[in-house]
């Protein structure tokens, strides 16, 4: 069997493999896993089918093992995304904050105060100004505005009322309008 600094070459493979996924968990973005994996799985193999293969052929049975291993690493790691969440992890631009919600950390006025949104990325706090009025703390907001820089223009979502929101209510109150209805039948009825 080959051998390297004393050591067989499969066991020096699976050191190497073992290291760089340790790697990986001090710098995570898959810049030493999949390549772990593939030497790890190399010197496995080469470790199994050392005393079976001729020692001229285990050098091209490990390269076809890290070929293979390697790729359905990267096959794996592309298609569950562990470290991304399927593009969440990328910058966006401020244009795709408008509509996002979130709640008033600290009162906003029309000149200033702060906002953590839901979904705000990295760091969800941002300054904030108020479209119309003075919004309290705890409230929840609405952005309108992404502005351009770290400034949103945001509107308190109590005081938003659309056309849903008015069709909701009033089949709120139809509903409640029958039952008051079928209440009164009902007790017309037992007289």
């Amino acid at each position: 069997m080959a051998e390297l600094f004393g050591y067989s070459v499969p066991f020096l493979l699976i050191l190497a493999g073992a290291g760089l996924m340790v790697m990986e968990a001090f710098a995570p973005g898959a810049h030493f896993i999949v390549i772990g994996i593939a030497l790890l799985a190399a010197g496995l193999v080469g470790l199994l089918v050392s005393g079976l293969l001729p020692s001229a052929a285990l050098p091209l049975v490990l390269a076809a093992v890290v070929l293979a291993a390697g790729g359905a690493a990267l096959y794996v790691y592309r298609t569950f995304d562990f470290y991304g969440g399927k593009g969440t992890g990328r910058t966006s631009d401020s244009a795709s904050l408008q509509g996002k919600t979130g709640r008033v950390t600290e009162r906003v006025t029309k000149s200033g105060g702060e906002v953590k949104l839901d979904s705000g990325g990295f760091n969800p706090y941002y300054q904030a100004r108020a479209l119309d009025g003075d919004i309290e703390e705890g409230e929840e907001v609405m952005v309108v505005d992404p502005g351009g820089g770290n400034v949103l223009t945001v509107e308190s979502m109590s005081g938003l009322d659309d056309d849903i929101d008015r069709e909701l209510a009033r089949e709120a109150r139809r509903n409640r309008e029958r039952e008051s209805d079928d209440e009164r039948d009902g007790e017309s009825e037992a007289v």
